[in-house]
């Protein structure tokens, strides 16, 4: 099997340099990322430009199937033919894949075996991060960036990125437009396996978003482990992404999709201070593609919304104003959440 990069023993943690530059230069980045940037903050300006464009329709969702699950009755089952429905149907714009994918630590075969038959028809519109230890661990399980290239035997479809970008390692940041809204995807891997790598990509973001503001892009950022969520008796809050949380606040991120806890959360417009305030990010945890559910252990100020009971999917509206509307979309089970967030 052919790779765009070169893993030696350990070293197979970093994607390293090559993987930076490719980054960088993607999204119109200079230099290789450095330390990053100290936490601030600092009120960023307005967005100027382009404020208006066509809606963009999307679903989300993670932790999608589990080992040996290839029932379409299954809460996985549903969820992937509702979504490939969507996707035939052309109701939707993206479909953006949370981390997951398939458990427990899959290789190609896993992915053609099980993942495939359920969710394949969705990959034409899939927009991925990789999630540490059942996605990418390295050494043991690195196969999810060759699937989503097509390079895995008996499953030639590429993800929609890939069949725009090409192929893209397991933990290399990168980032779309979509309307007027932009998107920065990242795998919170990183900060499992090599911190200091994922204190560097804080400068990616940094450049990234301020990049895609002065445009007058609204911007949205993607990482599987969640920042703003609830306990779980698995699961806390990632406090390591701090930095990472830090940009998208000095940027005023809008919203920003995660997944990890296997259940459902939403919070109000949230700083990095955790508060609750106009210009803050509506942070969406989105666990619920199959995987079996979690309760909640404590329950931070900052959710507004959250069950542990019903699997199914986000749809999200993106308005050209940055402006959006929010459903998900239940399938094994009743619970639901809906509203409309107006425009900055």
């Amino acid at each position: 099997m052919r790779r765009n990069r070169v893993i030696a023993g350990t070293a197979a943690v970093l994607l390293g340099a090559t993987g930076l530059w490719a980054a960088s230069l993607a999204t119109g980045g200079g230099d290789t990322p450095g330390p990053g940037p100290q936490p601030t903050t600092t009120v960023a300006a307005p967005p100027q430009g382009a404020t208006r464009g066509p809606d963009i329709r999307i679903a989300a969702v993670g932790d999608m199937n589990g080992p040996g699950t290839r029932d379409p009755k299954s809460a996985s089952g549903r969820n992937g033919a509702a979504i490939a429905r969507l996707v035939r149907t052309n109701q939707i714009d993206a479909f953006m894949g949370l981390g997951d994918f398939q458990y427990d630590t899959a290789r190609c075969a896993d992915y053609v075996k099980y993942w495939t038959p359920l969710w394949g028809g969705t990959k034409s519109k899939l927009y991925w991060v990789s999630a540490p230890n059942h996605d990418w661990q390295p050494g043991r399980n690195e196969d999810l960036d060759n699937f989503m290239n097509g390079q895995c035997k008996g499953a030639p479809a590429k993800a929609a990125i890939n069949q725009l970008r090409g192929f893209i390692g397991n933990g290399q940041p990168y980032s779309k437009d979509f309307g007027t809204w932009h998107f920065a995807f990242l795998s919170s891997a990183y900060w499992r396996y090599d911190p200091a790598r994922a204190r560097q990509l804080t400068v990616w973001l940094d450049r990234d978003l301020a990049a895609a503001r002065a445009k007058g892009r609204h911007l949205a950022v993607v990482y599987h482990e969640p920042y703003f969520t609830s306990n779980t008796s698995e699961h806390g809050r990632a406090a390591d992404h701090k930095p990472w949380i830090d940009v998208m606040y000095k940027h005023r991120v809008r919203l920003t999709l995660s997944g990890s806890q296997h259940n459902y959360e939403r919070s109000c417009p949230v700083n990095n201070r955790d508060k609750c305030v106009r210009d803050g990010m509506t942070a969406f945890q989105v666990s619920t593609g199959g995987i079996g559910l979690r309760s909640f252990t404590s329950k931070p100020s900052y959710i507004a919304k959250r069950f542990s009971d019903t699997h199914g999917f986000l749809r999200l509206t993106l308005h050209g104003n940055g402006s959006f509307d929010w459903k998900f979309v239940p399938t094994s089970g009743k619970s639901t959440d809906a509203g409309k967030r107006p425009a900055p």
